[in-house]
């Protein structure tokens, strides 16, 4: 398994249960379930490299103090159905 692999899980669970989120929102989340948490890099290459997890939108917003574009993720359609 990667060294990634309890990320990605919960990451999944997550987004079974909001059905959608933005990368922040996924970073937060993992930060606060693991005492180790993640990199903003580590959970954008979690999110764009795993099938499970597929990209349906940007949103443009204020996050932490400065106004960024950040990616809305769900889970992918297409696994799930298999």
């Amino acid at each position: 398994m990667s060294r990634t692999g309890r990320l990605r899980n919960e990451v999944e669970v997550y987004l079974q249960e909001n059905q959608t989120a933005n990368t922040v929102e996924i970073f937060d989340h993992l930060n606060s379930r693991f005492k180790w948490g993640a990199t903003m890099n580590q959970v954008g290459n979690i999110l764009a490299k795993d099938n499970r997890f597929e990209k349906v939108g940007h949103v443009r917003g204020q996050f932490r103090g400065s106004i960024y574009t950040v990616c809305i993720w769900s889970l992918n359609a297409q696994i799930a159905v298999v």
